[in-house]
């Protein structure tokens, strides 16, 4: 299947079928990835009781967890819903945020995947280089190297983990194993406005909601953002009318 077929297949399924992808998230992010996801046509549902997450994920075509902003009964609850997607088959994409920066975000992200192995994982370099464990020169959530960098590392993490690894950046790498695509689109208005790489995660789990072949589906994820934002950023005056359109395109895109 050509890049442009599944780009075309991936966005239509979602349309048509609209998903249902469970969202273990963080505070800042919850109204903008459940937006997002809403106007690319899936249908989101953000549940992190611990009394619940087991029985949402049952019910759902796919799973993001999102460690953002982190509490003991949130970390409990990842965990209970990560281990019922492996046990369900279910596709699970995680977002270390912040990995590195401080010893219980980088032991928390180190638990979830010790004990349930995300098929994708989505990260910026920092955050991807730190679970590799080649640097620790994390800056809360913000990257500090540009995502060429960890190339490497997330080609190490990859084969380790045996699954798909994705760096945000100016140029997005989608690495499973020897198998590297790029993304170049994007606008540079998105590092301006707050989640949109968590926006970038749970549109990769709207994809492997539809998408089998989790590097396709992440090559199309990442690619949906890079449209959108290209798109978006021709009628924004800035990052505030920024998510306004981006949304829109979102919604319009086809």
């Amino acid at each position: 299947m050509s890049k442009t077929n599944a780009f075309k297949n991936i966005l239509n399924s979602i349309k048509n079928t609209s998903p249902l992808v469970h969202n273990i998230t963080n505070y800042v992010v919850m109204n903008n990835t459940a937006n997002a996801l809403l106007a690319v046509g899936a249908s989101p549902v953000m549940a992190h009781a611990i009394e619940e997450v087991e029985d949402i994920v049952s019910i759902s075509s796919s799973l993001v967890i999102n460690m953002g902003t982190l509490s003991e009964k949130w970390i409990d609850a990842m965990l209970l819903a990560a281990k019922k997607a492996k046990t369900l088959n279910k596709p699970f994409v995680f977002d270390p945020v912040g990995v590195g920066a401080s010893k219980y975000r980088s032991e928390t992200a180190q638990r979830i995947i010790n004990e349930a192995t995300p098929d994708i994982i989505r990260g910026n370099a920092s955050e991807i280089m730190a679970l590799a464990q080649l640097t620790n020169s994390t800056k809360g959530v913000d990257s500090t190297v540009s995502s060429d960098t960890a190339v490497v590392a997330a080609e190490k993490l990859s084969k380790e983990l045996n699954n798909t690894i994705v760096i945000s950046g100016a140029t997005d790498y989608i690495v499973t194993g020897n198998t590297i695509d790029e993304v170049t689109d994007g606008s540079a208005l998105m590092p301006k406005v707050t989640g949109m790489g968590c926006t970038a995660t749970s549109i990769i789990g709207a994809c492997i909601a539809v998408e089998p072949n989790y590097h396709v589906a992440a090559t199309v994820g990442m690619q949906i953002m890079g449209k959108a934002g290209n798109l978006a950023e021709k009628s924004a005056e800035g990052p505030g009318s920024f998510q306004i359109h981006f949304l829109d395109v979102l919604h319009q895109l086809k």
